[in-house]
């Protein structure tokens, strides 16, 4: 006969195996195994985000070690160019006080004259003025007037060299202004003293051993005396061209009858004779070496240089205060 305490140790052990009879009893046990199950999964994936972002915080990291390692690099690259540039602006400073010294030494030494003479003179009587010291009113006059003694030689350098600075560059732009209305004429081209117009073939053509102006171009040449006219303080030149044919005897004196005749009409259209003198090179300077019809044609011109007498004057004034001890 069986016991009855090993009847319920039997039933519960096939409860054990079974599984629990009561339905809660069932859903509790089913979700103590669903976890037990899926807590395996659950910690691999745990540790996989956790590698993750340890490799994302080490990836960040080396960014900013490196980010801050270039921005250290660029900060110490600013600062070598800051120290560059304060290099330079105390050498500038330097450099203007130097220039500052110079120019007060400069000073210094113009007034030194006028300090070392005397402050206070006697006044002669003329009879009491030796005659080794008389000069005449007019030589002093004269000296007065000289062209070579301009007034710029009478300013200090400074003042001089600005106003022939101003010169030049006001001689500059109408020379500028010049050479641009006689280039609508025909060609024009400048120099170092001032602008060359060619009156060649196809502007004034002269036939072969002739050197008269044809009707047909005398409009030409009115047009350029309606540029040359309004001008002051311009020396105007002619020269006269021949191509290669003729002795040169006879090639001079045409390319001079040739200038006098382009002189000639210019006046005529208003130009002041004063201011025009004429020269003929005959075939010394041809513009193209050959011998046919074309370049023949070529060769036979007539050329007007327009030079400012100022410009020379100036360049001359210039030069003989430069060489004064």
């Amino acid at each position: 006969m069986t016991n009855i305490p090993e009847v319920e140790e039997r039933i519960h052990e096939n409860e054990l195996a079974d599984g629990p009879s009561n339905p809660m009893a069932q859903h509790v046990y089913d979700g103590s195994a669903k976890r037990q199950s899926t807590s395996g999964p659950s910690l691999v994936l745990g540790a996989a985000a956790i590698g993750l972002v340890l490799v994302l915080a080490s990836i960040f990291g080396l960014w900013l070690v490196r980010s801050v390692r270039r921005l250290n690099r660029e900060v110490a690259h600013l600062n070598r160019q800051t120290e560059q540039l304060n290099q330079r602006v105390q050498g500038a400073e330097q450099h203007v006080k130097s220039l500052d010294q110079r120019a007060s030494q400069a000073a210094a030494a113009q007034a030194a004259p006028a300090q070392a003479a005397p402050a206070q003179t006697t006044k002669l009587r003329p009879e009491q003025v030796p005659d080794q010291v008389k000069q005449p009113e007019a030589a002093s006059a004269a000296q007065a007037q000289s062209p070579l003694e301009p007034e710029a030689a009478a300013q200090p350098p400074t003042q001089a060299a600005h106003k022939t600075e101003e010169n030049r560059t006001q001689h500059a732009d109408e020379l500028r202004k010049l050479k641009q209305s006689l280039g609508q004429i025909a060609e024009t081209r400048r120099t170092a003293d001032g602008v060359v117009m060619t009156l060649g073939e196809k502007s004034l053509r002269f036939d072969s051993g002739k050197s008269a102006v044809a009707p047909q171009y005398r409009a030409i040449l009115n047009r350029v005396a309606g540029v040359l006219t309004p001008l002051k303080g311009y020396s105007i030149y002619v020269y006269g061209y021949t191509d290669d044919s003729g002795t040169k005897e006879h090639n001079l004196e045409l390319s001079a009858s040739r200038a006098r005749a382009v002189r000639a009409a210019l006046v005529k259209a208003g130009v002041d004779p004063s201011l025009i003198s004429t020269k003929g090179f005959g075939k010394s300077k041809l513009l193209v070496r050959d011998s046919n019809a074309k370049a023949r044609a070529a060769n036979r011109r007539v050329e007007i240089g327009i030079v400012s007498a100022t410009q020379v004057s100036i360049k001359q004034a210039t030069s003989k205060v430069a060489a004064k001890p």
